[in-house]
């Protein structure tokens, strides 16, 4: 997976030359809902998230890149940039020390005020339903004048992710699913990237569309619920939790942990979103993928 998407890269980096250029100053509004007007080519940008940094990697702008959050760890070419802190321990003076003509951050966080009083170029890119993985992308193609290697990009995710697609619709059972990410706990809605996944790797999500994209949960709403997966939480840890042997999924042994690797991964709306899919299929259903 790693080998296809660089030679992804590389294939949309050849791309430049034939894409039609974007016209600056470019006018847009931002996930902060700001009028953000970029005067030229960004060609120094600092990422403050790290699905920033591997979408710029993948569109072949990696070469703009000169620092990145302290989570960035992907693609090589990335993770070595100097590190400037994360969300909310940003290191102001090594972003400004790196004299970037424009830093990406997310809309949470309290980057911007600061940023824009030291005169430094700011845009709030943030993600966070599935489709905007994909809208976000191509957002980012404009402001780096790498429209067509992002179309590109949105396409190649867009087919890889019906293959998998492709083996789970079909599948005999679909359990019902927590899938947890904190474990104060927090979980994932039905419509945010990581709770479209959920679902299309073949699970039904206990967790309402009401109660948000990445809600706090409340442990007896759990309970009541008893989900027939449990996943990234052990079943010792959950066992622990007051009325949580009566869930389905504790009687049954059907608690999963992620794999850190994968975990980071699907945490991460950008480019390797078939692969988080891919991963977190064949945790779901291994049976379809002997």
């Amino acid at each position: 997976m790693t080998r296809a998407l660089t030679l992804t890269a590389a294939l949309l980096a050849a791309l430049s030359t034939a894409a039609s250029a974007v016209t600056y100053p470019l006018t847009l509004t931002d996930d902060l809902g700001r009028k953000v007007t970029i005067k030229a080519e960004p060609k120094r940008i600092v990422s403050a998230l790290p699905s920033t940094s591997e979408t710029l990697c993948a569109i072949g702008a990696c070469d703009k890149l000169v620092g990145v959050d302290d989570y960035t760890d992907y693609p090589a070419q990335a993770a070595r940039l100097p590190k400037v802190g994360g969300l909310y321990n940003p290191n102001f003076e090594a972003m400004i020390a790196l004299k970037p003509d424009l830093v990406i951050i997310s809309k949470y966080g309290k980057l911007e005020p600061t940023l824009t009083q030291a005169g430094i170029p700011v845009l709030a890119i943030n993600p966070e339903t599935y489709d905007e993985v994909f809208s976000k992308t191509l957002t980012l193609g404009k402001v780096v004048n790498r429209e067509a290697q992002a179309k590109a990009l949105v396409t190649t995710m867009k087919r890889d992710i019906a293959k998998v697609e492709i083996l789970t619709k079909n599948a005999v059972r679909k359990p019902t699913a927590y899938y947890e990410i904190d474990p104060t706990p927090y979980s994932i809605g039905p419509n945010s990237f990581m709770g479209v996944l959920l679902t299309k790797a073949g699970a039904r999500n206990i967790i309402p569309a009401s109660m948000g994209d990445f809600p706090k949960v409340d442990p007896e709403f759990i309970v009541k619920q008893s989900p027939q997966l449990i996943l990234g939480v052990d079943a010792k840890t959950a066992g622990a939790r007051p009325g949580w042997t009566s869930i389905a999924a504790l009687k049954t042994g059907k608690t999963q942990t992620i794999p850190a690797e994968l975990g980071n991964i699907l945490s991460r709306p950008g480019p390797r979103l078939p692969q988080a899919l891919r991963g977190l299929a064949k945790i779901i259903h291994p049976e379809l993928f002997k």
